[in-house]
């Protein structure tokens, strides 16, 4: 998320807690699209909080780490929690990345393709955030994907505006503290 957003890397940088948002406005279709971007934790502690930004999600990435197994032997778990809580219309993309680590590699590119192809309509695609190796496009085939989806009236009515948006925020529960700023170690 950073790397599209902000074109940046740290490779010093924690994990997510909780859930980062970005906003990135992109030009397609001749038009511009604003991005609401969430970047939620893996953490099994967060799930009660994740569950609520699945539900008005029009594209979800799921993303491991090629270089470490259990990443990728949890994407059962998160695709019960996108089953259980995210639109049947949302667009699924299978992610691994840190390409940039091909010698450390514990899970090869055909056991992402093989996860990927046993669920409906989801893609697969590799990429490095350090490298800047596919960033763009998953993206932006993601957001091509949900506008080709999107029926044809919505897209003239919404994209008439100028500025597409797509995707709502999500209904927070309100039991949850107000989020913290986000602080960049580098």
């Amino acid at each position: 998320m950073e790397r599209f957003t902000d074109d940046t890397f740290c490779e010093a940088c924690k994990s997510t807690v909780g859930v980062d948002f970005k906003i990135k406005t992109v030009e397609l279709r001749g038009k511009k699209i604003r991005l609401q971007i969430w970047d939620t934790a893996g953490q099994e502690r967060f799930n009660s909080i994740t569950s609520a930004y699945y539900r008005s999600a029009k594209g979800i990435i799921l993303v491991y780490d090629i270089t470490k197994k259990e990443t990728f032997d949890d994407l059962p778990k998160w695709m019960k929690m996108i089953d259980k809580y995210a639109s049947e219309d949302a667009e699924l993309l299978l992610v691994g990345n840190k390409l940039d680590c091909e010698v450390d590699r514990e899970i090869s590119r055909q056991q992402g393709e093989k996860f990927a192809q046993q669920i409906t309509g989801m893609r697969f695609c590799e990429a490095s955030a350090k490298d800047n190796f596919n960033v763009d496009e998953i993206f932006l085939k993601l957001v091509d994907d949900i506008l080709k989806k999107m029926p044809l009236d919505v897209i003239r009515n919404e994209l008439s505006n100028s500025i597409l948006s797509l995707q709502p925020e999500p209904e927070i529960p309100p039991e949850l503290p107000p989020p913290r700023p986000h602080i960049r170690c580098c």
